[in-house]
């Protein structure tokens, strides 16, 4: 083939991964912040800054994970398997919380939806941070299997990086709220941004620190040349990230601490690309051992190139009709 067609296959799923955690994350996080709500006004508006757009977001998880299991079937193979519990976890938390976002508007008593929208979101984030946790620290493979123990997946490592996704999460959800309200919430959302922000930069620190140590190849690329050049953009796009992001919280400024917290989490996305490529499943399987046939990665190429712009029209028309800051008796002005 003239293009490499497992390398395009695994630049997608990264976008669409990378797009879900970015979009789905800060709605994730204002349901972990749900309880902090001072008042059942503020709770309502915090729901609704989110309810136009909450469901169009988690359509990225369902194309990455859609995308894996088409076009990488040995990865998914061997994925499912190891990160069972965690994935079926994370996927009956987001029902819980979809259920209690049609439900809550309706009931007379919302104690008990209040209650299902914090553990789901609680319950996913915490579950997606110990997946990644997992697919990191990596897999035992046996010939074209897992071969692992049921509950490999849970360890010090990954509950660590589960909690570092939960603080993330969280600080994405108060720095959107600073974009969008105003009064009493904004003020609020600002103060918990600011230490927010400091803890997503130490469990940042703590996960970036241990992730070498999870195999030789990490630590290699990490702290060996050439492999250190590249490496080295993190620490320093995340030294400036956090520059702008405190100096737009002391400067009052809305928009560019909640553009910085996204910031946090695409570059350590891409510290993430840089300890795992060419892997696709830590520590032995590639992109190209995991991928179909040509022909099957050609014909559902065709498919993704019509359907990924769509996708982006419509998530960026949503945005962009429901802009502005929440009035609380009247929804968008």
């Amino acid at each position: 083939m003239v293009f490499d067609l497992a390398f395009i296959w695994a630049g997608l799923i990264a976008f669409a991964v990378l797009t879900y955690v970015v979009l789905d994350g800060f709605d994730l996080g204002i349901g972990i912040l749900f309880p902090f709500g001072k008042s059942e006004s503020d709770r309502d508006l915090m729901m609704n800054s989110v309810a136009p757009v909450w469901d169009g977001n988690e359509t990225w998880l369902v194309l990455g994970g859609g995308g894996l299991f088409a076009v990488f079937p040995l990865a998914y193979a061997i994925v499912m398997p190891a990160l069972y519990m965690p994935i079926t976890l994370m996927l009956l938390a987001l029902v819980f919380r979809g259920v209690s976002f049609e439900y809550r508007w309706r009931a007379e008593k919302k104690g008990l939806w209040d209650i299902a929208f914090f553990g789901g979101s609680f319950g996913a984030a915490m579950f997606q941070g110990i997946a990644l946790g997992a697919l990191v620290q990596g897999m035992e493979i046996d010939g074209r299997a897992y071969a692992g123990g049921w509950l490999d997946w849970l360890t010090p490592f990954s509950v660590l990086t589960g909690f570092a996704v939960v603080v993330g999460y969280t600080l994405l959800g108060a720095t959107w709220l600073v974009l969008k309200t105003e009064g009493d919430l904004q003020v609020q959302m600002r103060g918990y941004a600011w230490w927010l922000g400091a803890a997503t930069l130490g469990t940042i620190g703590l996960v970036s620190i241990f992730t070498p140590f999870q195999d030789p190849i990490y630590f290699e690329r990490w702290f060996n040349l050439p492999g250190s050049l590249w490496s080295m953009v993190v620490p320093v796009l995340m030294l400036a990230l956090t520059w702008t992001f405190f100096t737009g919280l002391n400067e009052g400024c809305d928009l560019r601490p909640f553009l910085s917290a996204l910031g946090f989490f695409v570059v350590s996305f891409i510290g993430i690309g840089i300890s795992f490529y060419p892997m696709m499943v830590p520590p032995t399987l590639t992109i190209w051992e995991a991928a179909a046939p040509d022909s099957s990665l050609a014909f559902a190429l065709v498919g993704a190139v019509i359907l990924i712009p769509v996708i982006l029209a419509y998530t960026a028309y949503a945005y962009w009709v429901f802009r502005g800051k929440m009035n609380p008796s009247e929804g968008y002005h």
